[in-house]
This record gives C-alpha cells, sequence and structure tokens, in this order.
C-alpha cells in the first residue's frame, strides 16, 4: 500500500500548478493525498497530527479529505478515484454538460477540491478568486468575466452570496453563469428569494466529505445516489459518490452498513425531495419542550432586515437551556432584540422565540459555510442574557 502523502495547496491562482497531480488522482494514477492548507501551519499540523501522513493508505484511497472537525478533532474520509469521478460526472450530467468552474471556496475543503476536480474532469482550467483573505465580490465580478468555456459554474456558500446580493455588479456577473452551486449551510429563505428574483440560477446543494461532497441537488439525488431515513429521521445516504470509510476508523458506526453512510442530519422525504431539519444533536430542550433551532433560524431569516443568523441552546439554571440567537444584519438596518423575540413568538409561539439576543458583524465559522455553533454558544455564554 502506497503511504498517505501531504499535498499542500495554496491560494489564489497558486492551485492551478496541482492540476497535472490532480488530474492523475482523478485517475487513480498518483500516490494518494491530504489536502492541507499552504499557508496555515497550525491547520496543517493539525491535519497531520490526526491523520497520519507518511503511513500507508487504506487500499482503494485515492484521497483523504478531512471533515470540518466540529468536535474539534479532524476526521478524513477515504474518497476513491471512482467516487470522484462518479460525483464530477453526476454534477454535469445534473446541470446540462460539462463546463469552465470557477474557484472561490479554499480548496482543502471538499467544496472547493470538488471545484477544481470537476474542472479537470471537463477539460477546462478553472477561473479562480483569491479568497485567502476573504471573500470580495468585486473579485468575484473580473473572474466570471476572465471566463469563456461552454457552460460556466461556481460554487458558493450562503455568507458569500448573502455579500454578493449587496453588490448590483456582483449579481450581474452571477446571473450570467448557468449555475451557481449554494451549499456548506442552510441557505435562509430570504437570501435563496433574492438571489432567484435576480436571475442567478441557484441549484442549492446537500452532502459532505463523507459523500465527495454535494450529492442532493435542490432536494433531489443525484444520478446513483439513494437516500433513506432511519425511525428517528436521520438521514442514510448511498450511492458511486460515497467515501470507503474514515482514515484510520475501519469499525466507525457511520459506515457500518455497507453502502451505506449514516449522517448526523434530520430529515424528510416530500416526494423524491429530501429536505434537512437540521441536525440530530442540535436540537434545544427548554423549559420541557424541543425546540429545533433550523425552524426559529428559518423564521429569524424572514425578518426583513435580517442577513444570517444561528439559533443554539444556552445552559439556564431554570430552563435547563434557554434559546440563544446570534444575528447579523444588513447593512443601515436596526432592529432590537425585542422586536426579534416578538417576531418570532408571533410565528412559532413563545417557546421558540429566542431569550437572549445578540448582535454581531459576523458569524463564527468553522469551515467553508459552516456557522461554529460551539463558538457562538460560548459567546451567548460569555455576554449577560437579555431578559
Amino acid at each position: 500500500m502506497a503511504d498517505l502523502t501531504v499535498l499542500p495547496v495554496p491560494g489564489g491562482v497558486a492551485v492551478l500548478g496541482l492540476l497535472p497531480r490532480l488530474r492523475a488522482v482523478l485517475d487513480g494514477t498518483a500516490e494518494p493525498v491530504l489536502p492541507v492548507p499552504a499557508d496555515d501551519d497550525r491547520e496543517r499540523r493539525r491535519l497531520s497530527d490526526a491523520l497520519s501522513p507518511g503511513t500507508p493508505a487504506e487500499p482503494g484511497t485515492a484521497m483523504v479529505l478531512a471533515t470540518s472537525g466540529s468536535t474539534g478533532t479532524p476526521k478524513g474520509a477515504l474518497l476513491g478515484a471512482a467516487a470522484l469521478r462518479a460525483s464530477a460526472a453526476a454534477t454535469h450530467a445534473r446541470l446540462g454538460g460539462p463546463g469552465q468552474w470557477l474557484l472561490a471556496l479554499p480548496a482543502h475543503h471538499i467544496a472547493g477540491m470538488q471545484v477544481v476536480l470537476r474542472s479537470v474532469a471537463a477539460g477546462h482550467e478553472p477561473a479562480v478568486v483569491d479568497v485567502s483573505t476573504g471573500f470580495d465580490p468585486a473579485h468575484l465580478v473580473h473572474a466570471v468575466a476572465s471566463m469563456s468555456g461552454p457552460r460556466r459554474y461556481t460554487s458558493l456558500v450562503p455568507t458569500q452570496m448573502v455579500k454578493a446580493l449587496e453588490s448590483p455588479d456582483a449579481v450581474a456577473a452571477l446571473a450570467s453563469l448557468d449555475a451557481v452551486l449554494l451549499g456548506g449551510a442552510a441557505t435562509p429563505a430570504p437570501v435563496l428569494d433574492r438571489a432567484l428574483a435576480a436571475g442567478i440560477t441557484v441549484v442549492r446543494t446537500y452532502g459532505m466529505s463523507e459523500t465527495c461532497g454535494g450529492c442532493v441537488y435542490d432536494g433531489v439525488p443525484l444520478d446513483g445516489v439513494t437516500v433513506s431515513l432511519e425511525a428517528d429521521g436521520r438521514v442514510r445516504l448511498g450511492g458511486p459518490t460515497l467515501a470507503n470509510g474514515y482514515r484510520g476508523m475501519p469499525d466507525h458506526p457511520a459506515f457500518a452498513e455497507a453502502g451505506w453512510f449514516r449522517t448526523d442530519d434530520l430529515g424528510r422525504l416530500q416526494g423524491d425531495r429530501l429536505q434537512i431539519l437540521g441536525r440530530a444533536d442540535d436540537a434545544i430542550s427548554t423549559g420541557g419542550l424541543t425546540v429545533v433551532p433550523r425552524v426559529v433560524e428559518d423564521a429569524i431569516a424572514g425578518i426583513d432586515g435580517v442577513a444570517e443568523c444561528v439559533v443554539v441552546g444556552v445552559p439556564d439554571p431554570r430552563l435547563v437551556e434557554r434559546v440563544g440567537a446570534l444575528v447579523v444584519l444588513r447593512p443601515g438596518i436596526e432592529l432590537s432584540p425585542e422586536f426579534l423575540r416578538a417576531a418570532v413568538s408571533d410565528v412559532l409561539g413563545p417557546a421558540a422565540a429566542p431569550r437572549q439576543v445578540l448582535f454581531v458583524d459576523a458569524l463564527p465559522a468553522r469551515g467553508p459555510g459552516k456557522v461554529d455553533r460551539a463558538a457562538a454558544r460560548t459567546t451567548l455564554v460569555a455576554c449577560s442574557p437579555m431578559e
């Protein structure tokens, strides 16, 4: 078995230097690689400590993609070359055919890496937006203008779409593309509505490192992907894009049943469409009642002037947990916690209304588009509750 090799992934256009090697990874002719950020020594050490490069890779592994590590210790999804090719082929089939991609995400994460791999599979060099110092919609405009592929695609996270929607030029650039994949986190309904109204062809994606990225588009599984629900509503995913397991964890329960990956997400099926309700471990127990954060987040996001939000349970001596919210407002908007609580209460009832509201400039993140709920909880605990 070949050893797992560290693959430093640079930001900006320097990532294009990796295309020949990634082409070999996709063909299954390269030694297995572990993508890590080239310019972040701390993260590189963290991933290396957890995933043991320099030791033999599990059979059939082309790439080990680190999860975002919500528990603090990342796991490594064992992705085979056939799974990566199947993901690219199924994506292009759903979108209308191969084309040129715009990379606007860090390429050491699954969403960004898949943009590069899809580009390799399609035979087109990707356009690149350097996001190493943050996402600037103006750079997006120039990158889109440089694209010349027969079809043109990009992949964004909701926080990037929120910023882009404040720039008319960025909106026009995105509207000129054949599709804009939007994933990594739930897209607030008002953000989606604004994007669609502006003529942007948004495709909402659901998936994770363990499924080679997005494998369900607008609620419908890609060709070959299978979805089932357990009795408690937990989502299971199967099909040709599935990882072979986790690095160094042959008995992990998420892959206990052959051909299936057991997620931590709760969902429901409406016909052939999957709706994600939230993570199983995010439910808030408050005053003897259970509150689902995703439902409260949707209610808050529907308030005029709200750009983004996250809802978490905060320890409370009387209620066990109280509903807390970090809220980002659109530029120039002012709202009070009392107004927000009343608006949610009108829609969902008083039990779901956040007892603690903190307005912030940005939500804490733990990866592209993924809100760090633990950090949000820590922030709210550190602040006095607003009763």
